[in-house]
């Protein structure tokens, strides 16, 4: 495979941005935290009970610290970005950057835990937890401004019904913020 192969799929450079101009999820470290007090807690709970049994042993102790691990790699929280043109999530293993500004596709995946799948015409793919772009308005204004840009370009040829719900979520969450601040709750 020559050069020019590989860097056909790349896509295109961002446009270098002021770091102010970025919003990140300001809720991350309290998700970060209570993910590591659920795992210790486990931890704790499960050597406790194993020590007061009186069958605690190093392999079962290493076996119980691996499981609290493990518990940890799946409440990891992703780590969300977003800056003119782009949104980026990071997991405990790998991140993931996907264009705003050229996106093909949003949709919203239900299940156990909702996940909004976006997809940019270079072939990149991020999932997001919509609670995220809700709990983070600063987020969502990036990722509504740059998807209505795909819109009017023609890219965006599948999810502005799942982005008008976020829509209507994001709306009445700020309204109900608003109301309690206010005490007209």
């Amino acid at each position: 495979m020559d050069r020019r192969d590989r860097t056909r799929h790349a896509p295109a450079p961002v446009p270098h941005r002021d770091p102010a101009e970025v919003a990140h999820d300001h809720l991350w470290e309290r998700d970060l935290r209570s993910s590591l007090r659920c795992a210790g807690g486990l931890l704790a709970l499960l050597l406790l009970i194993d020590g007061a049994a009186g069958s605690l042993t190093p392999p079962r102790a290493a076996l119980w610290a691996g499981l609290a691990a493990l518990l940890l790699l799946v409440l990891y929280p992703s780590r969300v970005a977003a800056g003119e043109g782009w949104l980026s999530t990071r997991g405990p293993l790998r991140g993931h950057r996907v264009r705003t500004d050229h996106l093909v596709s949003v949709r919203c995946l239900d299940g156990v835990g909702q996940r909004l799948v976006l997809r940019d015409s270079f072939g990149a793919r991020a999932e997001i937890d919509p609670r995220v772009l809700v709990a983070n308005p600063p987020l969502w204004h990036r990722l509504d401004e740059d998807a209505r840009a795909s819109a009017r370009s023609g890219s965006l040829t599948c999810g502005e019904t799942a982005l008008r719900r976020i829509s209507e979520r994001v709306d009445r969450e700020t309204a109900r913020t608003v109301f309690r601040v206010s005490g007209l709750e």
